[in-house]
């Protein structure tokens, strides 16, 4: 019985245990993702959308448990997908015959120990001053792995190939089998922290989000509360980390971990919606192929008129603006948004 529940019961009132339902749209998108992507889809559809955007969702899913979830800020996203992947790279080179499923878990928990030193500050920090101590992260991250050459295997551009997609002696090595691969991981995580958010679990996560001082008094542990969001998030962003470096830019290295990233991951939060898991799929989906389109469409209209700095710069412009509009129209996110077509399609009852 969860804590919540426990105090229902304490002051008269039925604890209400809710039942779980499993929505009928992700089964409907699974049943495309492997039953019918595989067999239509091109290389260039796995390698630059579809590869890349699981990456990012899964990276978006973990922010989402600590930031929408939670409540607790963080700009250091990027930091723990390197240590996800230099930790998962370390572990399949060093220790012979560890299977890479593993190796990425093991990587993803060396994420989670990461995220637990730097979400010590929330114990006493709240809002904007905890996204300034989680942001030093990324700084200490970065200059880690290029300050010592044991991380990179001795390699002097830091820049190391990815280990080979491994599992039960069968080869990941296609566009479409890596895509599958990081789709299975991606679904089981998914399933994982859809489990967790409607847990007790998760009902803490919310009693701290909502009211820290409520919480504590419910019997809530709010302390420890915030330290196991910080951990739970960084493995699961720490795993996206191992699939971004190995399934999709199949090589492992620094500067794909830059603050950048640790933004992008953000605003696929926002703009998805807080405290939803299909939010961070569907901030994921707009990040990844809304730019890919601009930039097609630059190239069509203006390839012969503009140099491509120019068309990358407006790039940049409208999709920052459109972010902007969107935000101001719809703060709750694509999520809330797609919540409100749903019922104007459905049919009254």
């Amino acid at each position: 019985m969860s804590t919540i529940a426990a105090a229902s019961v304490a002051i008269g009132q039925p604890a209400v245990q809710p039942r779980l339902q499993v929505p009928l749209l992700p089964l409907a998108s699974l049943i495309v993702a492997y039953g019918v992507v595989p067999f239509v889809g091109t290389d260039y559809l796995f390698d630059a959308l579809l590869t890349p955007f699981l990456a990012l969702s899964l990276a978006a899913l973990g922010l989402n448990l600590l930031t929408g979830y939670a409540g607790q800020l963080s700009l250091g996203s990027a930091a723990f997908m390197a240590v996800g992947a230099f930790a998962a790279f370390n572990f399949d080179l060093r220790v012979p015959g560890l299977p890479i499923l593993a190796s990425i878990a093991l990587g993803g928990l060396s994420a989670s120990a990461v995220g637990l030193v730097f979400g010590l500050p929330s114990l006493r920090l709240r809002g904007f001053y905890l996204a300034v101590s989680t942001l030093a992260a990324q700084f200490f991250v970065a200059w880690a792995l290029t300050k010592f050459g044991w991380f990179s295997n001795g390699s002097a551009s830091g820049v190391i190939d990815a280990p080979v997609l491994r599992v039960a002696g069968y080869t990941f090595a296609s566009p479409v089998e890596r895509y599958l691969f990081a789709l299975t991981l991606v679904t089981g995580l998914t399933a994982l922290a859809w489990r967790l958010v409607n847990s007790a679990t998760g009902s803490d996560f919310i009693a701290v989000r909502d009211d820290e001082a409520a919480a504590r008094i419910i019997g809530v542990p709010v302390l420890r509360t915030k330290l196991l969001a910080f951990a739970l998030s960084s493995f699961v962003i720490g795993v996206a980390g191992a699939l971004w470096a190995f399934a999709y830019l199949r090589t492992v290295e620094p500067h794909g971990f830059n603050l950048d990233r640790s933004f992008q991951i953000l605003f696929i939060v926002i703009i998805g919606g807080l405290a939803t898991l299909r939010g961070a799929f569907l901030g994921a989906a707009l990040i990844v192929v809304f730019p890919l389109l601009l930039s097609r469409a630059g190239q069509f209209l203006f390839g012969g008129v503009f140099d491509s700095g120019a068309l990358e710069m407006t790039q940049r412009m409208i999709l920052g603006a459109l972010i902007i509009a969107f935000l101001i129209l719809e703060p709750n996110g694509l999520a809330a948004l797609l919540d409100r077509l749903t019922r104007r399609l459905r049919p009254a009852a």
